[in-house]
């Protein structure tokens, strides 16, 4: 296919009727663009240093001054509007899957990453867990589930929650989110609980999707009241009397969620990756404070 060079001239212009956009041909328009003076509509028109310009153009980066990058649209927290908006929460549904399917085959997967402080696997055997080195556990454990019903709650907040954050904050910044959070649960957990407790779930960056969502919503002058409610009634799921949650992750996992969307959301724009960099790097020592520390009392 033949492509009009930039500064070419369209041949709309010499045409008698009402020049229409090139790429919209039912709309009239009178603005042509700056390089190559094809006619273009107010929806597709980009703001240039003088006048304005076709999206083909800004795409090539022709005679801007800028980045092609610098005029894609971006959201609320700076990052990229992405064509799939759950990309990245379906591959995080995906690995959990996998990892519960393997443990399904193979049960002796669980001894092997699950979160555990510091404790013998059998009488006589050697030490394992965190405080042992295997530092991977807190990581491992974030997607280890045993019950289907685990599974299935934990994955429904994951959809629920993760798509819509993934599409306001973008990729990059919405993986940081998650992994950051399940980090702060599994952290939390191995500092307050006791060694010998084995913890896993991806309840920890479940809880930092919720906690960030709240910050979303607020930020956006949304109604409050449903995230509030779902967030008494998973905190209520915590402390029921009945045991058998880690509530140190659920917390861990709200706090630091909470904390890093706020960094995300409402970083000024001219400082906005530093501000943005420098909450998520602030909450990553944290956690490696937090571990380091535990680790050296209980050995």
């Amino acid at each position: 296919m033949d492509q009009q060079p930039p500064g070419g001239q369209n041949p709309s212009a010499h045409v008698d009727g009402p020049v229409t956009c090139y790429r919209h041909p039912d709309r009239e328009t009178s603005i042509r663009c700056t390089r190559c003076d094809r006619p273009i509509c107010p929806d597709c028109m980009v703001s240039a240093s003088v006048g304005f310009q076709c999206p083909d153009c800004v795409r090539q980066g022709s005679g801007t001054g800028h980045s092609p990058a610098a005029s894609r649209p971006r959201t609320i927290a700076g990052g990229s509007v992405a064509s799939d908006p759950r990309l990245i929460t379906k591959i995080l549904l995906g690995i959990n899957v996998a990892v519960f399917l393997a443990v399904l085959a193979n049960s002796a997967l669980v001894d092997d990453l699950v979160l555990l402080g510091r404790a013998n696997f059998y009488y006589g055997g050697p030490p394992e867990g965190i405080a042992e080195g295997q530092w991977y556990r807190l990581v491992t454990s974030m997607f280890l589930h045993q019950e289907v019903w685990h599974i299935a709650f934990n994955m429904l907040g994951l959809w629920w929650l993760g798509g819509p954050l993934e599409a306001a904050l973008g990729r990059a910044r919405y993986i940081a989110l998650y992994l950051l959070s399940g980090l702060a649960g599994s952290a939390l957990t191995y500092w307050l609980a006791a060694p010998n407790q084995p913890s896993l779930g991806a309840s920890g960056a479940i809880f930092g999707l919720l906690g960030a969502t709240a910050v979303l919503m607020r930020r956006l002058n949304y109604d409050m009241r449903p995230v509030f409610a779902l967030l008494a009634i998973n905190l209520v799921i915590t402390f029921n009397p009945w045991g058998g949650i880690a509530w140190q992750a659920h917390v861990g996992g709200l706090v630091a969620g909470t904390l890093i969307a706020i960094g995300m959301v409402h970083a000024p724009r001219e400082r906005r990756n530093l501000v943005q960099y420098g909450t998520c790097a602030a909450a990553l020592v944290v956690v490696v404070l937090i571990v380091v520390l535990r680790s050296a009392a209980l050995t």
